[in-house]
């Protein structure tokens, strides 16, 4: 029998290894005389590893481009692109300003008093250059402001959604990041969010939650009866090309989150219950529409895989791969549901938003409280584990307290909007199309695209 450790997977070739790379990134000589320390080869690795996470989780910018122009009409295609490129943009200028600062610069337990544009910060406590976690930090910051796009797809003004990007990434999103990431109070309580399902999802899926409210349904979406009409997206290719981006992307999302590489075991328990959250969330997505409505429609598995991914961003760290299952097939049935929630209560999300984050960011969260496993480094364990319902409280109030505080704030920001520059277009603009109105070209330049519908 051959011995694990045989080949290249010997702890001594992959510790040279590392160094090569430390020495390539560095632009270390081979001849140099200075020793390059094992702290540093493991700093270096796990700093490539934090940027390569970065990079994955901008990339999901793409990604969530192009499953909202996938899933609303074609005459909308170009405004929601547009939105989708300048919220980055957006929340890279407000987080570097004033975010980074609210979310990460010493302060009181409600946000930081320091650190604007970076200066005067300390280096971060896990040990990560201060550039290399900023630009991590400020991808994330960009998934949750691009959330709210979908949710307010096809009838939001453009210059009003560059207000709104702006301010969530620069106040209400790293307010919310300090309570859980920046040693606030939730923290102190031992608040387990491993990646994102409160800071990110339930800020970005509550915050398109009561901006769809406000704006009001799409022309023509309800009969007169309250019956919701089907305003089919144009492209399920695009879409589906867009859910295969995220997919990938996650794995920078969850899996990055470690900020480090360590001995390798939780990226891989993370990664193993990514994976197996969105499969099981797709699955059960997919066999409940079949079930309810006769027919196994593909957008609604593709958002009941986003689902999975969703909910087991807070957990990814704190479970065995058994529950990521049960969690990312609780998440796949929520998606559904929350759709015809949301239609019987007559609020119009296009592209199921607030199910897929909101919603399931929410019950990801909680379920910290129920699958956690304190010798996974969480707090307390979880109520399956013993019993104790410590954990299952703290997460509770962590997530009842983010889904008030950015109802009440993105309330007064979409309000204060609506009341200054207004935020919906005209009824004209809309049936005719934002990408005329508000852009002056077309997505589909030859092609008639043009509705009442």
């Amino acid at each position: 029998m051959a011995k694990q450790s045989s080949g290249i997977f010997q702890p001594g070739w992959v510790s040279a290894l590392g160094v090569v790379v430390v020495f390539l990134l560095t632009g270390t000589a081979a001849a140099s005389e200075e020793t390059v320390s094992v702290e540093q080869v493991q700093q270096g690795l796990s700093t490539v590893w934090v940027l390569v996470g970065a990079f994955l989780v901008f990339f999901m910018q793409a990604g969530f481009g192009m499953v909202e122009a996938g899933f609303i009409r074609a005459k909308n295609a170009c405004n929601i692109l547009t939105k989708n490129f300048l919220d980055f943009c957006m929340a890279s200028l407000g987080f570097f300003l004033i975010g980074y600062g609210l979310m990460f610069g010493d302060g009181n337990s409600f946000m930081g008093l320091k650190g604007w544009c970076l200066m005067g910060l300390e280096p971060t406590a896990s040990g990560i250059p201060l550039y290399a976690f900023w630009l991590f930090q400020a991808a994330f910051c960009g998934a949750a402001a691009t959330i709210v796009a979908g949710g307010m797809a096809e009838r939001m003004k453009f210059p009003a959604y560059l207000i709104y990007s702006f301010l969530i990434s620069a106040i209400v999103y790293p307010i919310v990041g300090h309570w859980i990431w920046g040693g606030g109070w939730l923290s102190k309580m031992g608040f387990a969010d491993f990646a994102g399902s409160t800071v990110v999802h339930t800020v970005g899926g509550f915050a398109a939650l009561v901006g769809t409210s406000i704006l009001k349904p799409r022309e023509g979406k309800y009969s007169l009866d309250g019956k919701p009409n089907v305003l089919a997206g144009h492209s399920i290719p695009l879409a589906s090309l867009g859910v295969f981006i995220l997919w990938f992307g996650w794995f920078g999302f969850n899996a990055g989150s470690t900020l480090g590489v360590g001995d390798g075991s939780v990226i891989g328990l993370v990664a193993i219950n990514t994976n197996l959250a969105a499969a099981a969330g797709g699955v059960v997505a997919m066999l409940t529409v079949w079930k309810r409505f006769g027919k196994p429609d593909l957008s609604m598995a593709m958002n009941g895989a986003l689902a999975g991914l969703v909910a087991v961003t807070a957990p990814c760290a704190f479970v065995a791969p058994w529950a990521a299952l049960v969690i990312g097939a609780v998440g796949g049935y929520i998606v559904v549901r929350g759709v015809e929630f949301l239609d019987r209560l007559r609020i119009d999300d296009p592209v199921g938003a607030v199910p897929v984050h909101g919603m399931c960011g929410v019950w990801g969260t909680l379920a910290v409280g129920l699958f956690g496993k304190s010798s996974l480094g969480l707090a307390h364990p979880g109520l399956f584990y013993g019993g104790n319902p410590t954990q299952f409280g703290i997460q509770m109030l962590g997530s009842l307290v983010t889904v008030g505080f950015v109802l009440l704030s993105m309330g007064a920001v979409f309000k204060l909007i609506d009341k200054t520059i207004g935020l919906r277009v005209s009824r004209e603009e809309e049936l005719r199309g934002l990408d005329i109105g508000e852009h002056g070209m077309e997505a589909y330049a030859g092609f008639q695209v043009f509705t009442t519908s």
